[in-house]
């Protein structure tokens, strides 16, 4: 039997309870799933979305058991039925203060990362699917990290990590994640850039050719004017390009970043590894949110996510597309072992 996809309900304030139980209402949803949050708030969830599931709550006296592997691992299967591992602080559904940053609803989505984080090293759940948290809410609830990649990355005690956003056109990589564009900049090295491309090489190697072609971006205009415009793209970037082709890596730049990512969605490469946060992510973001997904690299299980966030404004109006989550779930069917 396959074992089903762990899916966070991200921050209790936000949409994220409402697209995910729209996505797992969805008739395309293909793999059985368990979620992982509060069962109140998913029942709020499905009445603000006029969605037609029944919230069950698994016993956490029995997930938690050493021969529980039945409770999570064959859960998701009933139809019309919603599998809830009860994770983290209760909260009063009928009084979450929606569409606001609170210590609380930080605190509970960080419960119930590392709750799916837990599961997903056991080998309980085949992969980790994340609805959006909120940056502001997980530094209130004294959490050190900025975002989902990070938290992921220390939980699951992954040194060598990167983000890939990725839908049906463009996959970007970013070499630097969540910090400002100055220290971004200043935390280009060889060695960070080489590891960069090794993690999309690998990646892609799952689901691409054989030999995957990697283009990278270049951090300057023109890709620096050789030196004109700044140095990182001959003192960086183009020596971690050599290296990788030097382990019979299919990677090539600096290329100049305002073709690259054109270049990719034609068809001439299959990745693009991008130097900072905005300069990958706005390409493929400007394709269309509602088909992205983010995929983490690097972590000893699959892990997918939206390529959006807790979109306070709508929260509570039923109104939010579930169509990333539910991408991101087919991302994470995809990819994921199927064997028990």
């Amino acid at each position: 039997m396959t074992r089903p996809i762990a899916v966070t309900m991200g921050d209790p304030h936000g949409i994220g309870p409402e697209i995910t139980v729209r996505a797992c209402a969805d008739p395309r949803r293909r793999a059985p799933v368990v979620v992982i949050g509060d069962p109140g708030t998913l029942e709020r969830a499905c009445r603000t979305t006029g969605t037609d599931l029944r919230v069950r709550a698994l016993p956490a006296e029995a997930v938690d058991a050493v021969d529980a592997t039945d409770v999570v691992e064959t859960a998701g299967r009933t139809p019309g039925v919603l599998d809830v591992l009860a994770e983290g602080p209760a909260l009063h559904a009928a009084g979450l203060a929606l569409g606001t940053v609170a210590a609380e609803a930080g605190a509970a989505s960080y419960a119930y990362v590392r709750k799916g984080v837990e599961l997903a090293l056991a080998g309980r759940v085949r992969a980790l699917t994340t609805a959006p948290v909120n940056k502001e809410a997980l530094r209130l609830a004294g959490v050190p990290h900025p975002g989902h990649t990070e938290v992921l990355a220390e939980l699951s005690g992954t040194r060598r990590y990167a983000m890939m956003m990725a839908n049906d056109e463009l996959r970007t990589v970013l070499v630097t994640v969540h910090q400002s564009l100055r220290t971004a900049i200043d935390a280009l090295t060889v060695d960070r850039e080489l590891d960069t491309i090794r993690l999309t090489h690998r990646a892609l190697r799952a689901t691409a050719p054989a030999r995957p072609r990697i283009a990278v971006a270049a951090l300057n205009p023109h890709a620096g004017e050789n030196g004109l415009f700044g140095r990182e793209d001959l003192d960086v970037i183009a020596p971690a390009v050599r290296a990788a082709r030097a382990e019979g890596i299919d990677a090539s730049g600096p290329w100049p970043a305002d073709t690259v990512f054109m270049r990719a969605r034609a068809g001439e490469f299959d990745a693009v590894v991008a130097q900072y946060h905005d300069q990958g992510l706005i390409p493929v973001k400007y394709l269309g949110l509602e088909h992205g997904v983010n995929i983490t690299l690097g972590l000893p299980f699959v892990r997918t996510s939206v390529d959006h966030g807790t979109a306070f404004d709508l929260a509570g109006t039923g109104t939010a597309d579930h169509t990333s989550l539910l991408t991101a779930l087919h991302h994470a069917d995809e990819l994921a072992p199927r064997h028990p």
